[in-house]
């Protein structure tokens, strides 16, 4: 097993001191720590670079979208290179960037803090040709809250898009089922009940009661 580098370390250290009493949970003995609502994810990343230190990355994933690996829906990049210099100036420095990410992890509490909230914030968007995903999960927001004509707006747009990539496809013939599901409220809530079940379970997240997880999202 390789050594873990003193920037890890102390990573580690400032991330136990300042997430881990916000309740965040750290991903294994990963740089990743994660903030779970159930149905989302917060994502905070303390990504090492080139050189020795970390980049700051902190953002929101939805866990309809049945992946094994975490993503960044919302957010991404919010601080550059911190470089290691020594472990007296790195302490400093990994505080600051814990302290940051905690900013940032109650920020998106508070703005997320339902589904309807999620619905306002994604709809609300303009996303530009191209940006495919923007416009899936508006689309799906609106769907679960019962905004039909909002959710097939979002959805053709994605349909819309030129598929040039294989996942672009998939994700198209996923968009055609929510297409049609939209107008059925109680089947549209099924099928991201089952998306989000299955992709905590691909992230190995700790399972969820399906009903209890339903009641968090429709109130």
């Amino acid at each position: 097993m390789a050594a873990t580098s003193p920037a890890s370390r102390l990573i580690t250290a400032a991330a136990r001191d300042v997430l881990r009493p916000l309740g965040l949970q750290q991903r294994g003995r990963s740089r990743t720590w994660i903030d779970d609502h159930g149905w989302w994810l917060g994502v905070v990343e303390f990504q090492p670079g080139r050189s020795e230190g970390s980049y700051l990355n902190v953002g929101v994933m939805w866990l309809w979208d049945d992946r094994d690996h975490l993503a960044f829906h919302v957010g991404g990049r919010e601080h550059g290179h911190e470089q290691f210099v020594n472990p007296d100036q790195f302490t400093i420095a990994a505080h600051d960037l814990a302290r940051e990410a905690a900013d940032l992890v109650t920020a998106n509490r508070a703005r997320f803090v339902d589904l309807p909230a999620v619905a306002r914030f994604l709809t609300s968007q303009n996303p530009q040709p191209g940006h495919f995903w923007d416009n899936y999960h508006a689309g799906v927001a609106a769907g679960l809250i019962g905004d039909v004509s909002t959710a097939r707006q979002r959805f053709a747009q994605v349909l819309a898009e030129d598929a040039f990539a294989p996942w672009m496809v998939q994700a198209q013939q996923s968009t055609r089922q929510l297409h049609g599901l939209a107008e059925d409220l109680e089947a549209f809530r099924g099928w991201a009940a089952r998306a989000v079940a299955s992709c905590r379970q691909q992230l190995k997240l700790e399972s969820l009661d399906a009903a209890t997880t339903s009641d968090k999202w429709w109130v």
